[in-house]
């Protein structure tokens, strides 16, 4: 990237510009990652001076971040931030500048994370054909007898621990969305492999490395292992643990292995804890030994694995104690003010290795603490970001614990050609990450403690049970699906009454022309409200001012948003039992109404979706993310109290 382009890149995203009034209030996450975005396009670690970006696994690391602060605050430019740092490297067919198949490196293999959530979220085929380059590599990757992937071509016969975070979690996303089933039987070997050949009995630890041929002058001579516990590799290898369950079956019959591996790990993790810093030390296992020191890539990466792991249920609830334990050492021992309400990490080691030329990284003690402490490395700046994005999740109240949220796939069920070529469903389904997605709306309520569900079939009193919230979105018209599913007095009877009995109902319809609106009236009627099939607030182009709905102060559902987005809307008509909840120049735009123990929210446009709250697209004074957060607040509330 020559020095003209970084200075495009870093105007077009906006950094010049972040005053401090736009930096108010950052949490810890985001002020990390300012710090990134400004330093780390001059760091040497990503320009390697005249020639340019050089694909290294550091960035990806710092990315992983990113996509998480994004999530957490819908702020955009944490996602063109992502983008830009991507599009450095790829051209028009996806390939790779100064990427290597042929070096079989699994650390080239890191980045392709962020290669798929571009995809996921663009649709652009540049960032799946490049990832599916990082797939082949993976495929031809040279194996150990057993069938361990080596971590290099220039490392044979070895698995280093470093290795299942640089490929594992990519490996498991790209298998689940490209439907490589066979993978996960691979991806499940790689950590059980790990953790036979180099899990210390007494300690619980992992040491760094493995070399099967003995070979290796670290290697022991009779157990294949490297001398010393380092606390990053086994941060790296509880992180790859994390995130590739997330998209590991859950029906899988390696899942609940890898689950009791992460569970070991953990505890060993939280053993070697230091009780006066909360933090690990380089050298886990000696503590006290003269030279060993507190490491924060290490101790970010255990705090994120322990509060992640927590939170999907993968391991008990009382290990959060270590992970608080560790979030506030981390705050304490690495942070520091870099002005702005920017941050530094502090104290992360550079780099260490096994083997290599010129200089042999015997593993040793020694070895280990004479590498170079540094402040703002990215691998370090990466994991902090990941562990507080983790960290400020779980300091958020849950008062929707215990709920479920249910999305209707029955009168929605639109189908699109997936990246395999077969159909999926698509449009307001949680797992979607485009535009169309509820992915955010659905993490929204996740992070409130609602858990998400999805009904395929016809609602009935009998299978809404289980659900507190039930939101219909969107009704299919037969111009969307061939053989749509209408509402009728029937379905609207089982709706009605699972209501009536305490559900909180969401309506989130279309315009006339986009939606089928004449047959579903049929259920909000019963409630007093009435869509109309018109289309209210046409937006040409980019004029997103005709889109603009103000919402007056002391609104009972938005305590938050003032100001919001929301295009080509079926107005309403609220009689008793409804009552308008947001009206704009005479226009219902929003009704509520509350029907027995239950309660009713409609709108005329499905406008809690990816596109309008994640910040990529509208302009930054419309505040559709805070509406959403206040929605789903009010939602929770209507629920009657007995849970």
């Amino acid at each position: 990237m020559k020095r003209s382009l970084l200075y495009t890149v870093i105007t077009l995203l906006g950094f010049s510009s972040l005053s401090k009034s736009t930096l108010a209030q950052k949490k810890l996450s985001e002020q990390l990652t300012l710090t990134a975005m400004e330093k780390l396009f001059q760091d040497t670690t990503v320009l390697k001076g005249a020639k340019g970006p050089k694909w290294s696994y550091d960035m990806g690391v710092v990315l992983e971040g990113a996509a998480a602060v994004w999530r957490n605050t819908g702020d955009g430019k944490y996602f063109k931030y992502i983008q830009s740092s991507m599009d450095a490297y790829l051209d028009k067919d996806g390939n790779i500048a100064t990427y290597k198949a042929e070096d079989f490196n699994i650390d080239n293999i890191k980045n392709g994370r962020a290669l798929l959530l571009l995809y996921k979220v663009t649709g652009q085929q540049k960032y799946l054909l490049a990832s599916t380059q990082l797939f082949e590599q993976i495929q031809k990757q040279p194996r150990t007898k057993e069938g361990g992937f080596w971590h290099k071509k220039i490392y044979p016969n070895q698995m280093w621990l470093d290795g299942l975070y640089m490929g594992q979690p990519f490996y498991a996303e790209y298998a689940k969305l490209m439907k490589k089933d066979d993978a996960f039987d691979d991806i499940a070997k790689q950590f059980i492999l790990m953790e036979k050949n180099s899990r210390d009995a007494k300690t619980g630890l992992l040491y760094h490395g493995y070399d099967e041929s003995r070979a290796e002058k670290w290697a022991d001579q009779t157990t294949g292992r490297s001398p010393n516990f380092w606390g990053r590799a086994m941060g790296w290898y509880i992180m790859a643990l994390v995130d590739v369950l997330d998209n590991f079956p859950v029906n899988h019959p390696q899942q609940k292995e890898l689950v009791a591996i992460l569970n070991r790990t953990a505890t060993a993790t939280v053993k070697y804890q230091d009780p006066k810093s909360g933090v690990w030390f380089d050298i886990m296992d000696m503590p006290t030994r003269k030279g060993n020191y507190l490491e924060s890539s290490a101790s970010s990466m255990f705090v994120y694995g322990l509060a992640k792991g927590v939170r999907k249920g993968w391991l008990a609830p009382s290990f959060m104690a270590a992970a608080n334990k560790g979030y506030a050492g981390l705050k304490k021992e690495f942070i520091e003010p870099a002005g702005d309400e920017r941050v530094n990490l502090t104290k992360t080691v550079s780099v260490s290795g096994l083997g290599g030329k010129p200089r042999y990284r015997d593993g040793s003690f020694e070895y280990y603490i004479s590498e170079k402490v540094i402040t703002n490395d990215p691998k370090g700046m990466g994991a902090f970001v990941c562990a507080a994005s983790e960290m400020e999740i779980a300091a958020l109240p849950k008062p929707g614990k215990g709920l479920t949220v249910t999305v209707d796939n029955f009168f929605n069920n639109e189908y699109m050609a997936g990246p395999t070529g077969d159909k999926i469903p698509f449009h307001y389904i949680w797992e979607e990450d485009d535009n169309n997605g509820f992915s955010l709306l659905g993490k929204v309520f996740n992070d409130a403690g609602v858990k998400t569900a999805t009904l395929k079939s016809a609602p009935t009193t009998s299978n809404l049970k289980g659900s507190n919230i039930y939101i219909i979105v969107d009704p299919d018209t037969e111009k969307e699906t061939a053989n749509p599913n209408f509402m009728n007095a029937a379905h609207a009877k089982q709706i009605s009454e699972w209501v009536k009995a305490g559900g909180v109902l969401v309506l989130l319809l279309n315009d006339a022309g986009n939606c089928e609106i004449t047959k579903f009236n049929v259920l909000p009627e019963t409630f007093g409200i009435h869509f109309n099939e018109d289309s209210r607030n046409k937006v040409q182009g980019s004029n997103f001012e005709q889109g603009a709905i103000k919402i007056p102060a002391g609104n009972s559902i938005f305590k938050t948003a003032k100001k919001v987005y929301i295009k080509e809307i079926s107005t309403i008509v609220a009689k008793s039992p409804a009552v308008s909840a947001l009206t704009d120049h005479g226009d219902v735009i929003i009704a509520t109404a509350k029907y027995g123990k239950g309660t009713v929210f409609a709108v005329g446009d499905p406008w809690f979706y990816n596109e309008y709250i994640d910040g990529r697209k509208l302009p930054a004074d419309f505040e559709n993310f805070k509406a959403t957060h206040d929605l789903v607040n009010w939602l929770i509330k209507q629920v009657p109290v007995k849970r």
